[in-house]
């Protein structure tokens, strides 16, 4: 079930980090998939800022699997080092090319299907 909007920023993050623990292992969405499935559909850099704030989140929030609407790793500068979030996609069996996700349309997971 996707959760209702919230308010308070704590609270949007909270809700973008429950649909991102749901993207399964090999799998990628996007930030504006996230924002649409938490009723804040113009919210995708909302979704950028709050990847930004996981690291560190319990439980642990895949922000590596997050991607912007053409599969490309905008968010990996926010990693240390930025190439972490292609190996950790690699280690998934995603397969990332000059920072894009090969089969991006195949890999996609939308929450507002699949949740």
């Amino acid at each position: 079930m996707i959760p209702p909007p919230k308010k308070d920023k704590e609270s949007i993050y909270d809700a973008i980090y429950d649909v991102v623990r749901c993207v399964p292992e090999g799998r990628v969405t996007s930030y504006g998939a996230v924002a649409a499935a938490i009723g804040a559909a113009s919210g995708a850099r909302v979704v950028g800022y709050a990847m930004n704030m996981c690291h560190g989140v319990s439980p642990k929030v895949p922000a590596h699997r997050v991607v912007n609407r053409n599969g490309l790793l905008t968010g990996k500068f926010h990693f240390s080092p930025p190439e972490q979030m292609q190996q950790l996609l690699e280690s998934e069996g995603v397969k990332v090319e000059n920072d894009k996700v090969v089969d991006f349309d195949k890999l996609f997971w939308d929450p507002m299907v699949e949740l």
